[in-house]
């Protein structure tokens, strides 16, 4: 060994005498590796040919990482390393999402502490607000993201309201319009009268509640409701076809006294009629029940709305016009009573209603033009690739969970009557309709509306590579993963295979890889009301981003929640600490990597070799979580725990060519430990690679991986 080499050494053990601080150490190294430019997959060295892309999915630029978003980094990160590693021209992609209906709603909470409203504002200075509110956020979570050690290519970070991505997003737009899968039109959507804004059916929520059963009198019927303030817009009864009892009511007109004079209704017999529910004979009130709109189109009934956006029964009520609507029911009810319309009420009537997922109030249905996708041609060629295994999920359930939600997939209702988002490129004029851009010529009226947010994020992936003439879209598309909560696998990941399968001809992706909810200790969900959150920032800080980033891979499996909590933390925050002692006392050993090995040590080495390629195929075959308890198991319970006890009278011994292969075999455990534990603890392995005797310096996050 060359005196060089042996000062190396010496100089690394040194410093490492000192205990190991995450807080001098994160900053410094990061700095290090984007000065690199190691993180751009065209600055890469020469060995690094075949691309390797994942495209981040983009966190809502409206707020603080939490501990979800801590989890997608981790797992994200740790496979551009280890692919970085390999040999891979890898690409991470991040961005940012504008988050249409959830930023806005962010911002009006902020409005209302202000003693504001979205409501009366001028729409551009609204914008113009949240515009700034996003972006200040958006900078505070990039430097979070910088934190938690995520290694992606900040010269390609993207924002779904740039100019391109907008680009983008319009020209799928018309083609769907141009192909007849966009269209405009007036039908029951899910209608929020909080936030004034129609919702698709993946923005509710169903609860099951028990809520009163009105019987009310209906001419020679009976019939069951549980929303008798509804029946000023009934146009017609119905009952089952098959049903004996009332077979020759049908195509009858019934006559009866009402609240406000005279009804008269048309007899109907459709089979969406239940002959089990209440006396079998049911209201048909289209605009404000979305099945009740199915069959009055099958029938040419006629819709009359009688309730507002406000929630509030219109002029066409009498005198319950203004009263919103659980006051009206009881209003309703109680006058039904009183005049001997009511026969009964069930007080225990159990039944789902849909709720927005924001505020949690009750919809309402509400017949409006909206612009609508169809999906159904847009699934089937997906469907088509999922059976062909040209998609693997990971957990891979979830394969016929996707399957089944796209075999049964309905029309999207992509409008929002936001002013924050990617305003609908759709114009008017008498009844004419144009999609593009810019109007044709003038006279005509911009429609006002925006686009549904995972409409633009459902385009996320090509549209980042600068779809279809950019070097980075010929480069690196297809990409290869797509890692993301299980809970959006709906909203985004259908989305994206849909809307990328038609536009570029190619799946976005070929894996999918979906982690579970980060929950509490106890296993329950995260939330503000319950006091249990726990910053994942905060515990980076406290502990470090590596300690964190174990705790969040260390016993997550795919799909299932995840529990974190301090003392979780805490503990691999002593993993760091131990690595970092273990390197100190290895280094001081003076080990030659190129010194000959005994069989005893071959035997070790060969046992380090087992190892290293259990952790290598259980990352290529997405266990994460087995492959860092494997690390942590043998570096801190095998290495330290009993070789290097073992190695202490052998390293004191007269024998020098003994002495020399243990500390030889030492050496490479410590180089390519180092190595394989990287992609988990990126940090403090940086920082003890800096201190290793190397005769060519490299950063560790462009080394060799240890085993093919």
């Amino acid at each position: 060994m060359s005196e060089n080499t042996e000062s190396k050494i010496s100089d690394g053990a040194g410093k490492l005498l000192k205990p190991y601080d995450p807080k001098a150490t994160e900053a410094r190294i990061y700095e290090l590796w984007e000065k690199s430019g190691y993180f751009n997959p065209d600055r890469l060295p020469e060995r690094h040919q075949e691309p390797y892309t994942i495209i981040m999915p983009p966190p809502n630029a409206n707020g603080s990482l939490h501990a979800g978003h801590a989890v997608f980094v981790t797992i994200e990160d740790l496979l551009i390393r280890y692919n970085r590693m390999r040999g891979k021209k890898t690409l991470w992609l991040p961005g940012a999402d504008h988050a249409g209906f959830e930023t806005q709603t962010v911002y009006e909470k902020k409005l209302e502490k202000e003693g504001r409203s979205r409501f009366g504002m001028d729409p551009d200075l609204l914008r113009q607000e949240i515009m700034d509110f996003t972006l200040a956020s958006k900078s505070y979570m990039e430097g979070q993201l910088r934190q938690l050690g995520a290694s992606c290519d900040w010269s390609r970070e993207k924002f779904t309201l740039d100019s391109n991505i907008i680009q983008t997003v319009y020209g799928t737009f018309k083609k769907l319009y141009d192909d007849g899968l966009a269209y405009r039109g007036e039908r029951s959507v899910n209608w929020c009268t909080k936030h004034q804004t129609s919702l698709s059916e993946l923005e509710t929520v169903t609860e099951e509640r028990i809520d009163p059963l009105y019987f009310m009198k209906y001419g020679p019927f009976v019939l069951a409701t549980v929303r008798p303030e509804t029946k000023f817009g009934d146009t017609a009864v119905a009952v089952n076809p098959a049903d004996e009892r009332y077979k020759e009511w049908i195509g009858k007109e019934i006559e009866f006294d009402g609240l406000l004079g005279t009804v008269k209704l048309r007899v109907i017999a459709d089979e969406y009629v239940d002959p089990a529910f209440g006396t079998g004979v049911v209201k048909i009130t289209p605009a404000h029940d979305p099945n009740d709109f199915e069959v009055a189109k099958r029938h040419n009934l006629p819709a009359v709305e009688v309730i507002d956006q406000y929630g509030k029964l219109n002029e066409k009520c009498g005198k319950y016009a203004g009263m919103k609507v659980e006051e009206a029911r009881k209003m309703v009810a109680a006058d039904l009573e009183a005049k001997g319309l009511l026969e009964r009420v069930d007080q225990n009537y159990k039944h789902a209603v849909k709720k927005c997922y924001k505020c949690e109030r009750v919809l309402e249905p509400r017949i409006l033009p909206q612009w609508f996708v169809r999906m159904r041609p847009l699934a089937k060629p997906v469907i088509e690739r999922i059976e062909r295994d040209e998609v693997v999920f990971h957990p891979p359930h979830y394969k016929k969970i996707m399957l089944h939600w796209l075999s049964n997939i309905e029309d999207w209702n992509v409008s929002r009557q936001i002013v924050w988002g990617i305003p609908i490129p759709a114009w008017y004029k008498d009844k004419e309709i144009f999609v593009g851009e810019k109007a044709p010529d003038e006279g005509w009226e911009r429609d006002n509306d925006t686009f549904d947010t995972w409409f633009s994020s459902g385009q996320w992936p090509f549209a980042t590579l600068n779809y279809p003439d950019g070097k980075d879209y010929k480069t690196f598309y297809p990409t290869q993963v797509m890692e993301t909560a299980g809970e959006i696998i709906f909203f985004w990941v259908a989305r994206m295979l849909m809307l990328g399968l038609y536009r570029t001809e190619k799946l976005p992706f070929n894996t999918v890889y979906l982690h579970g909810i980060v929950t509490a200790k106890d296993g329950k969900k995260m939330s503000k009301s319950k006091g249990n959150v726990i910053s994942p920032l905060e515990l980076s800080d406290k502990y470090g981003t590596d300690a964190l980033r174990m705790g969040l891979i260390i016993g997550n499996t795919p799909g299932t929640s995840t529990a974190l909590y301090e003392e979780k933390i805490k503990a691999y925050k002593l993993f760091a600490n131990k690595l970092w002692n273990i390197s100190r006392f290895i280094l001081e050993q003076n080990g030659n990597l190129e010194a000959p090995l005994s069989p005893d040590d071959m035997r070790l080495w060969q046992e380090f070799s087992a190892t290293a390629k259990e952790v290598t195929r259980d990352i290529n075959e997405y266990r994460f979580y087995l492959a860092g308890e494997k690390l942590y198991q043998y570096l801190w319970h095998r290495l330290a725990d009993e070789i290097l006890e073992e190695s202490k009278p052998i390293l004191k011994g007269n024998d020098p060519e003994v002495r020399n292969s243990r500390a030889s075999f030492l050496m490479r455990a410590l180089f390519d430990g180092v190595k394989l534990l990287h992609p988990f603890m990126p940090f403090v392995t940086e920082e003890i690679w800096e201190l290793l005797p190397h005769t060519e310096k490299k950063l560790l996050m462009i080394e060799t991986w240890p085993t093919p």
